[in-house]
């Protein structure tokens, strides 16, 4: 395989239409930052590249909702997601957009490039359209039933829910997102890629890792799903794909092309040429040369996404790398599965999901401790878990118990012993429990082992196995705190000084070589680090690389005599009731969604799913009056009620505060569901649910029994 001198790492780019939660850091973002610092940390050349993507429908949708432009949308958003990738540590060398003026001309020019060597049809075809709201429908503004999963909230190029690749015609039941009419067919005009003449090149380069006779990569070293998913679709056949849509809102087709008035560029042909025009913008801006990154055989490109994402890396924008010509190909998609949150899938219509700025503004200066958690559980495999309780005794029992409990005792007993000076000692008096002069010393020993376990962690870096590496470093500090335990200075300082002195320096060089080891994983703890051993931070400039060789030659990072800091924690511990306030918080956001969803008739003959009786049976609907109510502190939404059931009195959190005053509601006769679970919202233990039904015009309404209907009685 060719020598690798230079690495482009791009991270997916975030729709610019809602903020971040932890599910887009476990899938992408912690992933490739860590991957790009260690790189670094080995003096790799390597751009980090990532932006908005401003240009998709679902924004568009968003603006339509809100009644605002698309541009106040993405602009919103891209600030926010700058903002919260330094917050957390994502260490970009540039994060871009897709609604910049030089992506606009490099997609064009890549549109144009294409079109000038006759790699479009163009033909028309019968496309979706909204009667209602008089345009044409993007894929992504139809939804309707997956054919393949059944999934009831399919969009029209792709069930989030299964990952199958669709167009909008597969669907069952198609509605348009904007109107909730259902869409008619119209014909219309469109460049089409011929993706099938692309089948046999993009199975051998998958599968072999050739490409005209060139290794390109080793599939040994993808991830199975990634491959799997691939043939997939191979073995189904591929079939040309429209790269133009009609809409308003987009890249534009080159207005020199005959019929490209009203077009737009296809988003997921002008995202990927996102990450292109960014290390345009990158190189310009650092006086680099962008074609070396893209361009040169000696160039390896990588791109990390989610699982959602695969087709769109894997098969359509190689093909458009390979159509235009001139570029590398990826060497690896190391995409991540999905991460579920307390059980349940994330879910951003139902609020169902930790929300990365939320969590910035809830937990300053503990940025480590979410990433070191979500690094824990990356779905790097298979499907993950985040709960709080974990995160809790994550950040608790290994990150306070382990990591800076040893650090801690390390650096209060250099002060203690030493006034703060790391101690020398004596070689010839380094063989513990040996009369053998030929034995190495411990501290050689100790060091010897210390660079294996450093060397396994980079191992377990080069294959993207993330949460191995992390366990490795983890590793280091157990270690770290089992040789001070074993050794333990405090009885052996009088007794045997120079042995002390030997163990001390020792667990020096474990906190200098775990304060650039920890640096892809947890960069602000490394800084912390860097400081209480009075050293220079990380730059990430080879610093892990200059290790290596100084821990192979046998020589000592940290010299005797060097002074370090006075004792500071890393890590504090988080107590529960901070962990129940989030837990709370989220229950309050289900319990809002189900009320909203319960209120909303639908429209336009749209109905749900089909039940049984036999699931419409275990529903006790009760008549009931709202005898007292009040808002429920630092929530918006919800409105703390009171209901009079004739046999009993009970409390009822419902989201319905944006539509009704507490003092107009007490009185009212409503319809409980009494036998809806229990759950305690924002500290208030909810029992039921009343039912509410939404007009036209978006106004609830409470669904009410018969004025005759005495409180308690049962609907049915």
């Amino acid at each position: 395989m060719r020598e690798i001198k230079r690495y482009l790492v791009t991270a997916a780019l975030p729709y610019a239409n809602g903020p971040l939660h932890i599910g887009h850091l476990a899938g992408a973002y912690l992933s490739s930052d860590i991957y790009v610092r260690f790189l670094r940390l080995y003096g790799k050349d390597v751009a980090f590249i990532c932006g908005s993507d401003e240009n998709g429908a679902a924004i568009t949708t968003r603006a339509i909702k809100e009644k605002r432009t698309p541009q106040e949308i993405v602009d919103q958003y891209h600030n926010q997601f700058k903002e919260v990738f330094e917050k957390i540590g994502v260490s970009f060398d540039i994060y871009h957009r897709t609604s910049d003026p030089l992506h606009h001309e490099t997609s064009q020019d890549f549109f144009r490039t294409l079109h000038q060597k006759g790699e479009f049809v163009k033909k028309e075809s019968e496309q979706y359209f909204d009667p209602e709201a008089k345009q044409f429908l993007a894929d992504r503004y139809i939804k309707g039933t997956c054919p393949k999963c059944q999934y009831e909230n399919a969009y029209g190029d792709q069930c989030e829910n299964c990952g199958s690749s669709l167009s909008p015609t597969e669907l069952i039941n198609p509605k348009s997102t904007l109107s909730g009419a259902q869409p008619i067919l119209k014909k219309t005009s469109h460049w089409y890629l011929s993706l099938d003449k692309a089948e046999d090149w993009l199975k051998e380069w998958i599968n072999e890792g050739t490409q005209d006779g060139k290794k390109l990569h080793y599939p040994e070293d993808w991830k199975n799903h990634v491959i799997g998913q691939c043939n997939s679709w191979l073995e189904g056949g591929l079939q040309p794909r429209s790269m133009t849509r009609d809409l308003s809102w987009g890249v534009d087709v080159p207005q020199e092309i005959e019929g490209s008035e009203g077009k737009k560029l296809y988003v997921w042909l002008d995202a990927p040429i996102g990450y292109i025009s960014a290390t345009k913008q990158w190189a310009k801006d650092n006086g680099k040369d962008w074609k070396s990154y893209w361009q040169d055989e000696d160039a390896a490109l990588i791109h990390f996404i989610g699982k959602d994402n695969i087709v769109f890396h894997c098969i359509i924008f190689p093909a458009i790398l390979k159509a235009h010509g001139d570029y590398v190909l990826p060497i690896n998609v190391p995409a991540n599965q999905f991460m579920n949150l307390e059980n349940d899938k994330i879910s951003t219509s139902r609020n169902w999901a930790v929300w990365v700025h939320e969590y910035l503004a809830d937990f300053s200066g503990q940025e480590d401790a979410l990433r070191y958690s979500l690094t824990k559980n990356m779905p790097e495999q298979k499907d993950s878990e985040f709960t709080w309780k974990g995160f809790q005794e994550n950040n608790n029992n290994e990150l306070v118990n382990n990591l800076a409990n040893f650090v801690n005792r390390v650096i209060v007993l250099t002060n203690k012993y030493y006034d703060g000076v790391v101690p020398d000692f004596d070689p010839d008096l380094d063989i513990i429990g040996s009369e053998n002069e030929d034995d190495i010393g411990y501290h050689d020993s100790e060091m010897l082992a210390l660079f294996d376990n450093i060397d396994r962690a980079c191992s377990h870096l080069r294959k993207y196995d993330f949460r191995s590496a992390l366990s490795q470093l983890m590793q280091i500090s157990s270690n770290g705190n089992q040789l001070l335990q074993f050794n333990a200075p405090w009885t052996n300082i009088k007794e045997n000084p120079e042995q002390v002195k030997v163990v001390m320096n020792l667990l020096i060089q474990y906190l200098h070589a775990l304060s650039i080891l920890m640096k892809p994983f947890l960069p602000f703890t490394s800084d912390k680090l860097r400081k209480l051993l009075n050293l220079d931070l990380i730059k990430e400039n080879g610093e892990l690389l200059d290790l290596c060789n100084q821990l192979a030659e046998g020589e000592i990072p940290v010299s005797a005599g060097h002074k370090v800091s006075k004792p500071e924690h890393l890590f504090s511990r988080i107590e529960d009731a901070t962990i129940d306030k989030q837990v709370e918080k989220l229950n309050a956001s289900k319990v809002a969604a189900a009320a909203t969803a319960a209120a909303t008739t639908p429209t336009n003959g749209d109905l749900k799913t089909t039940i049984n009786y036999d699931d419409f049976i275990k529903m006790d609907l009760r008549s009931a009056t709202i005898i007292e109510a009040e808002k429920v502190e630092k929530a918006d939404k919800l409105l703390k009620l009171k209901l009079d059931l004739g046999f009993e009195q009970r409390t009822v959190v419902s989201g319905i505060a944006q539509h009704f005053k507490p003092q107009d509601v007490i009185g009212t006769k409503v319809t409980l569901l009494a036998n809806l679970a229990p759950r305690k919202i924002r500290g208030v233990q909810s029992q039921g649910m009343i039912l509410m039904a939404e007009n036209s015009d978006g106004a609830l309404k409470f669904v009410q029994p018969d004025d005759h209907a005495e409180n308690g009685s049962k609907i049915s």
